[in-house]
């Protein structure tokens, strides 16, 4: 809806570094975190459209996340493009060609602000790549990640259930997850 095929390459590859697969369950590939994040991009989110973006801008404190005139959208379109850069540059190969742990190595540089970009932070995008990636992990898949519910079932979260009256006297009751598109497929 958004990313180029090169763009959702490397969102693809860099979600899943950092959000593996391992023994306790699928990584963000499995989990569609790449579509997801594509999504989000797309909508309100990517045009920032509920903040407030004029001018002027003053450097925000680390709790007050990004201030400044880029909308996400633009912050992606440049982060993921010098992910690239920088894996080019460092091992002569795209981001998602290169192997698990180079992959690493590069967002580990972006993680520290070992890269020096021009037009945004290094950490700061890595920040936000890393909270978008998880929440596509655990997102209602209405919203094109956590496909089959994969996500809340290796937390054993229920979803979105319409009511608990069933269980609410019981003992704890493990309870298989519900999506919000199941209900609005029955209503």
């Amino acid at each position: 809806m958004f990313f180029s095929q090169e763009q959702f390459a490397v969102a693809n590859a860099a979600a899943e570094r950092i959000y593996p697969q391992d023994d306790n369950g699928p990584g963000a590939k499995a989990l569609g975190v790449a579509f997801f994040i594509d999504h989000q991009l797309a909508g309100e989110w990517g045009f920032n459209g509920r903040e407030y973006m004029s001018p002027p801008f003053y450097v925000g404190e680390k709790t007050q996340g990004y201030q400044g005139r880029l909308r996400r959208r633009e912050l992606f379109e440049i982060g993921l493009k010098e992910i690239d850069n920088y894996s080019q540059t460092k091992f002569s190969k795209g981001f998602a060609e290169l192997a698990a742990e180079q992959q690493d190595e590069v967002l580990k540089a972006f993680e520290s602000d070992e890269v020096k970009l021009t037009t945004i932070s290094a950490s700061g995008f890595f920040r936000t790549l890393r909270s978008a990636t998880l929440e596509g992990a655990y997102s209602d898949p209405l919203y094109g990640g956590n496909i089959d519910m994969n996500g809340w079932k290796m937390r054993n979260y229920p979803g979105n259930q319409m009511s608990y009256v069933s269980v609410i006297d019981k003992e704890f009751t493990k309870i298989a997850p519900s999506s919000l598109q199941e209900h609005m497929a029955t209503h």
